[in-house]
Order: structure tokens, then C-alpha cells, then sequence
């Protein structure tokens, strides 16, 4: 049987991320071996969210801050989340969500759900829209008002 120590965490942030989603993060899934389900925890420093408002299609989301409070952004404008208070965010707009730390001490937060191969996720304060493959090559983010008809520069199509 394997375990992770979530008592003890080594989180690991990305230093290229700007300061107010400067979030640590452990994600145990690949040490495990899953495919179909994961699970994060967060360490939130004051002042930082883990990552831009938005809602995903494919994959259902749910979130409970473990140490101390969050201010969760849905599409009823923000509550703050006591600790252990679980949280659910359904697939569409209606599970857009941010969450934040707007205290001055660091705070632990689960999340989890499904991991889905091919996802898209919104994100409607950037009017951006991400599309998740599991190719980088063709994974990538892109401004919804760029969208083009569907045969536009089709070879042997006429305009």
C-alpha cells in the first residue's frame, strides 16, 4: 500500500507563476499510479489564489480549505469558506469558481475530482478558453474572440 504525508508536505511552486498565484502544490496521483481521479493540496500564502476564476466542461471539482479560511468567487459573488467546509463545482458555468487566500497566515486546501485525458476549462475574466489534450503540442490557450468558422483556410475551400 502506498501513502502520502499530507501532515508534512514538500509543496512545490512554479516561480514563473505571477505573485497573487504564487500557490504551492502537491498532486500524489502519478506517485500512485492514477488515471481517472486526482487529487491536489494547496498551500495558499496570504494574499494568493491557485489559480485564475473559471469553470471547467469535462471534469466536476470539489474543494475544502483544511487550516483556515477561503474566499471562494462562484458566479453568486464570494463566501468565505470555513475550514473543513467541502465545496462542490459542477462541470459549466455554474461551477466557476476562484479560491483565495485573504488572510495573513498560510492556508492548506484539498481539492479533487476526475482527471479527464481531453478537457477544456474557461476562464471569463481573460475572455480565454484552454484545451487540454494531454499533447503539449497541442495543448494551448486562446482568446475566444479569435474563434473562426468552421471550414475557414480549408484547403480547396472557397471563402
Amino acid at each position: 500500500m502506498q501513502t502520502s504525508d499530507f501532515a508534512n508536505p514538500t509543496f512545490e511552486y512554479d516561480h514563473t507563476d505571477p505573485a497573487q498565484f504564487a500557490a504551492g502544490m502537491v498532486r500524489p496521483g502519478k506517485q500512485f499510479g492514477a488515471t481517472q481521479t486526482g487529487v491536489s493540496l494547496y498551500e495558499l500564502p496570504p494574499g494568493t489564489s491557485n489559480c485564475p476564476y473559471h469553470y471547467e466542461y469535462a471534469e466536476e471539482e470539489w474543494a475544502m480549505p483544511l487550516d483556515g479560511p477561503v474566499t471562494l468567487r462562484d458566479p453568486d459573488g464570494e463566501h468565505v469558506l470555513a475550514p473543513m467546509q467541502l465545496v462542490f463545482f459542477p462541470r459549466g458555468p455554474k461551477g466557476a469558481h476562484q479560491l483565495r487566500n485573504d488572510g495573513d497566515q498560510p492556508v492548506r486546501m484539498l481539492m479533487f475530482g476526475a482527471v479527464t485525458p481531453i478537457a477544456a476549462s474557461v476562464y471569463p475574466d481573460s475572455d480565454k478558453i484552454g484545451i487540454w489534450t494531454g499533447d503539449p503540442d497541442a495543448d494551448g490557450l486562446f482568446r475566444r474572440a479569435s474563434k473562426v468558422e468552421y471550414y475557414t483556410d480549408q484547403p480547396g475551400v472557397d471563402a
